[in-house]
């Protein structure tokens, strides 16, 4: 097969590429008024998932997704912003060697129950309690699907943090790919777990 015919495997990663960037800026866009970064998540979730599975635009995708979970997606949102602004504050202010297993577990909770709820909602209709404690049930019970998106986010996280320390030159290309091009990634594994619940 020709490298560039559509159907190649280097012309479809680079439509992907594209499409996390296009995702990464619909998502800041989106994101500016902090309290429905929940929405944009869920939201670009929902159109990373459509665009591997070549359905849509992704741009309508998108703004559908938005519309439809924006107040979930808040509601779902603000305990995760309040509590993770605590446990930032925590974690750097107050250095108190009692406090280091309740903030290592408010932590772990916390990475939980963000990498499953938008996904849930994106995937499923839910009210938003249901919808946040399915997101620990599927969090513990695909523990390996947890951990591989955990990992791809520290890697995301460490790679512009050492950009921008060793490489200035090359965190602009990480922060244009973005969380798109995590969403990207994480799509596959969390689809996997959920298969069966399609």
């Amino acid at each position: 097969m020709n490298m560039l015919s559509p159907d190649s495997w280097l012309m479809r990663g680079m439509a992907d590429v594209v499409d996390a960037i296009w995702i990464n800026v619909l998502m800041v866009v989106t994101s500016i008024p902090l309290v429905t970064i929940g929405a944009s998540v869920t939201a670009g979730y929902d159109a990373a998932r459509r665009s591997l599975d070549g359905e849509g635009h992704v741009t309508a995708n998108y703004f559908r997704a938005f519309r439809d979970n924006v107040v979930a997606a808040t509601l779902l949102w603000l305990p995760f912003l309040a509590v993770g602004a605590g446990l930032a504050y925590a974690w750097v202010v107050l250095q108190i060697t009692p406090l280091l297993v309740p903030k290592f577990g408010l932590t772990i909770l916390w990475v939980i129950g963000f990498e499953w709820v938008f996904v849930l909602q994106a995937r499923f209709e839910n009210d938003v309690l249901h919808t946040l404690a399915n997101a620990y049930v599927f969090g513990v019970t695909n523990v390996v699907s947890t951990l591989a998106v955990v990992v791809i986010d520290v890697v995301f996280v460490v790679l512009v943090v050492a950009s921008v320390i060793y490489l200035p030159g090359g965190a602009p290309l990480l922060l244009i790919l973005g969380y798109g091009a995590v969403l990207m990634l994480h799509v596959p594994i969390m689809e996997r777990a959920l298969r069966r619940y399609r």
